[in-house]
């Protein structure tokens, strides 16, 4: 009998999956993507190897315990057959699917305070930015209020690495050297040349920030056709950020 906080959170995976996934969003096909939660200081849950987002279904989640995934961080050396070891080594049930390659980048988000949700895909328009030259660009600044509000200040931006553990470690140090300068949490991390991440307290704040940064790829790349983004000042940005009126906003979203 599945714990009922367990459950809650498979089903609330689940929606957010098929949200992420659907076609007239652009974010994801066949078995692009994936998606995650954490249920306890133990284990979580993630979308299994090649299924699809769209049309995921519980048994297309996997259970993995932490502790052997994180261990990757420490191997200085590690073959593909090593990888797939730990990735099968991790399930909880034995018989259960493969979990996808990008679950360790998944369990090092999931154990950042207060995050209890992650979402990854290949959204359209945003990598149609994050495969020019001015990927980085896109990442550091901003455009409207909204964007602030679901998306944070800035993004982290991640140059390109091979999928996978190589992944996993440069999004960790990315990640991490965001946290010391700005003293919190980013919202959004853009992969160069392969898609976005964010994460979040909750299902809903995740899908927010995507869909806010697909709206924002929008813009910018229809402002580049016009001579070029205007973005927000960084007052403009921080005034934003602290507003109380924004605060309550994002609480009433659950963002």
């Amino acid at each position: 009998m599945p714990i009922p906080h367990h459950a809650e959170r498979l089903q609330a995976l689940v929606h957010l999956s098929r949200e992420l996934g659907r076609e007239d969003r652009n974010m994801a096909i066949l078995g692009e993507g994936n998606t995650s939660t954490r249920l306890d200081s133990e284990t979580f849950l993630v979308k299994a190897s090649g299924s699809c987002l769209a049309t995921l279904q519980e048994k297309d989640v996997v259970e993995c315990r932490f502790s052997t995934l994180m261990a990757l961080f420490e191997k200085t050396s590690l073959r593909d057959s090593d990888i797939e070891e730990a990735l099968l080594a991790s399930r909880v049930d034995p018989s259960a699917r493969k979990p996808s390659v990008e679950a360790l980048f998944h369990a090092h988000l999931l154990t950042l305070p207060g995050v209890e949700f992650v979402g990854h895909t290949h959204a359209l328009e945003v990598n149609q930015i994050l495969c020019s030259a001015r990927a980085r660009e896109f990442a550091e600044h901003r455009m409207f209020p909204d964007e602030v509000v679901c998306c944070g200040a800035v993004s982290v931006y991640v140059p390109y690495v091979d999928p996978g553990v190589p992944l996993a470690i440069a999004m960790r140090g990315r990640v991490e050297e965001f946290i010391r300068k700005r003293g919190t949490q980013p919202r959004v991390i853009l992969l160069q040349n392969h898609g976005l991440v964010t994460i979040g307290k909750t299902a809903p704040s995740v899908l927010a920030a995507m869909l806010m940064e697909q709206k924002a790829a929008a813009i910018w790349l229809g402002a580049a056709a016009l001579g070029g983004p205007q973005y927000l000042t960084s007052e403009d940005v921080d005034r934003i950020a602290s507003r109380s009126d924004e605060h309550y906003r994002q609480r009433v979203l659950n963002l």
